[in-house]
This record gives C-alpha cells, structure tokens and sequence, in this order.
C-alpha cells in the first residue's frame, strides 16, 4: 500500500506541467484527486490520462486569484470526496523584466497570483483539512534565491516560503503540516514556450551540477512524499528540487 492510498485532496494547476504529474502520481498511489486548473480542458485531459490508468479524477476550473473560485473549487472536493486529507497549490504564474523598467499593474498581477492565490487556497482548504493533513505549496528555486531579471517572481515565491513557514507553525498543534517545493528550471510545456529559439536550456544545462533540467514527475514525487505519511515529522521545509543549484 502507498503512504498516499486512500487519501483525499486537490491539486491546483493540475492541467499541465508539475501539477499535472503531481495529480498523475496521486492517483497511481491510489489518492482521489481533484484537478484544478483555470483551463477546465487542461484538467480535463489530465484526468483523461489517469482514467487511463484505472484512476478517477474530479475536474474543476478554478482562478486562484478569485476567493469565490477558491472556495467553490475546495466545496466541490469536500462534497465529492467526502473530507480533504492533502492539497498541493501548484498554480502560478511567471515574468521577467527588469524592476525598474515594470509596470505597478505587472507587479501586483504577479503577487496576487503566485502569493495571494497561494494565501486564498490555504485559507479554504485549512479550514476542511483533516488532522493529519498536509499541504505542499509549489514555491520555486526563485522563493529561496534571486533569479535574474524576474523581481516580481522572486518576491512573490519568497512570500510563499514564508507563508508556508508561517502557516507550519500555527498549524502544527491541529496535526497539520504545511511545506514547500522549490523546483529549479523544469521541462514543462511552459518553460520550453520561453526558452525556444534560445540557448536558454543549455545555459541552465551548464550551471546545475546534475547537469540537465528536472523532469516535472521528480517534483511531483517530493509533493506526493510531503503529503505521505512517509514524512509524517516533516513540516516548515522549503524542499529545494533543483539539481544541486543552490549547493
């Protein structure tokens, strides 16, 4: 048996990339997982992928920069799952540009996505979460160390470190642990969008020790573990998943 089987939970921005490996390898450890994606298509096609597999998965679109959405999304896993054991908030947004040359509107889009959207989720899924729950917040590399020419990112996932910190501690005593992956640069349909027709994947290539990028299925693993009973003493971490970058 998994230490995820039988558990209950969600994962935002489940339609691609880590959030859909993370669903993925929810449901092959025997989880009922809802996706949730602001592309209800995307997460519909992830949950195609895990039928395939004999799972089933609860599709439903969320913004997580909308509190209704939030709290509708969270009602809807209750109700068709009965409780809420895990939740991972993957969902976020990237930019690039230097401080000075950003507009205040790209900034604060920035923040409400990557950090109150983060905030919104935790409120709702903390208050159904079940003792002995956990939650896992996708930071990045970028919420643990500057990333050039992304200010607004990187104070945004340092929000999320902090947040998920924060929220380790004051709910500790109901039983519930909260964490954070900070993936470095992964093959993501995303990340692939920005890097072509660069050098942009060789140059990260050449500075991660590992010497490659990250697959999204090995930062699925690390939130899968979080979540687990397997690291059941585990809570306030910033897990770096990043090829030995920061080392």
């Amino acid at each position: 048996m998994s230490a995820v089987s039988g558990k209950r939970g969600l994962v935002t921005g489940g339609g691609s990339g880590i959030g859909r490996a993370t669903a993925i390898e929810f449901a092959r450890q025997g989880a009922s997982v809802a996706v949730l994606d602001i592309d209800e298509n995307a997460a519909a096609e992830t949950a195609a992928l895990i039928g395939k597999d004999g799972g089933v998965a609860l599709v439903a679109a969320v913004d997580i920069a909308d509190e209704d959405s939030v709290r509708a999304a969270v009602e809807r896993t209750i109700a068709a799952y009965g409780g809420l054991d895990f939740a991972v908030n993957n969902a976020g947004m990237s930019s690039r540009g230097l401080l000075d040359r950003m507009p205040l509107d790209e900034f604060e889009r920035v923040v409400q996505v990557n950090l109150a959207g983060t905030f919104l989720c935790m409120k709702h899924e903390l208050a159904v979460l079940e003792r002995g729950g956990a939650i896992v917040n996708v930071a990045s590399n970028g919420g643990l160390a500057a990333i050039p020419n992304a200010p607004a990112y990187v104070a945004a996932k340092h929000g999320v470190v902090g947040l998920t910190k924060a929220a380790a501690v004051d709910y500790a005593s109901r039983g519930v642990r909260v964490n954070a992956v900070c993936p470095g640069p992964t093959s993501t349909p995303g990340f692939e969008r920005w890097a072509a027709g660069s050098d942009l994947v060789a140059k990260q290539e050449a500075i991660t020790p590992l010497g490659r990028l990250a697959m999204p299925e090995e930062a699925a693993a690390a939130a899968v573990w979080l979540c687990s009973d397997a690291a059941s003493f585990v809570t306030g971490i910033a897990l770096s998943v990043d090829g030995g970058r920061l080392a």
